[in-house]
Formats: C-alpha cells, sequence, structure tokens
C-alpha cells in the first residue's frame, strides 16, 4: 500500500501562482511515477505533470512552460509550482502514485480556484 497526501492550493488571481505538493508513505519503493492529475466541473480528469523515478518529465501542453513539476532526493515529494495561472486552471487537483505493478494511489484531492 501507498499512502498519499497532498497540501496547497487555494485561491489565486489570474496571472498568479500556487504550489502543490505530494507526499507518499509505505511501500514507496514500489513506486514508478508521480504526478498531478485535475478535474474540472463537468470534465474528464485530466494528466497535468507527471516525473518519473529516473527523473523524466510528461506535461499537457496547456500547462507547458506555466507549471513545473519536480521532486526531492527521497523521490517520495513531488512539487507543482504553478505560475501564470488562468481561470481555466481551475479545478480540484489530484496526486497519484503508480507503482511498477500498475497500482494506482489517488491523494484526496485539493480545490484551486482561479479568480479575480
Amino acid at each position: 500500500q501507498v499512502q498519499v497526501v497532498e497540501s496547497g492550493g487555494g485561491l489565486a488571481q489570474p496571472g498568479g501562482s500556487l504550489r502543490l505538493s505530494c507526499t507518499a508513505s509505505g511501500r514507496i519503493f514500489s513506486i514508478y511515477t508521480m504526478g498531478w492529475y485535475r478535474q474540472a466541473p463537468g470534465k474528464e480528469r485530466e494528466l497535468v505533470a507527471e516525473v518519473t523515478r529516473s527523473d523524466h518529465t510528461n506535461y499537457a501542453d496547456s500547462v507547458k512552460g506555466r507549471f513545473t513539476i519536480s521532486t526531492d532526493n527521497t523521490k517520495t515529494t513531488i512539487n507543482l509550482q504553478m505560475n501564470s495561472l488562468k481561470p481555466e486552471d481551475t479545478a480540484v487537483y489530484y496526486c497519484l502514485c503508480r507503482t511498477y505493478g500498475m497500482e494506482h494511489y489517488w491523494g484526496q484531492g485539493t480545490q484551486v480556484t482561479v479568480s479575480s
């Protein structure tokens, strides 16, 4: 089992910044990727950014150049720095840990609202 705990989020103005963090615990040696997904009302959950254990990153086209995903040396915490926020970035953001055995562990979600 892997436990996933998220922090951060909140309210930002358009053009502003927010930072999300996600920490995994438990069977951390089994984690292959950690990433952030988001789900806006009435829309499907979508990938925002992810990072593999070998530090390969992948971003949604809509956030490239604005969001940066990073991990710590233990590979158990990831951060998502979100700059130049837009109203369309408003969503519930979820952290996902995927294991080498293709198990999925989701966080509880954190609300990000971009509004003036």
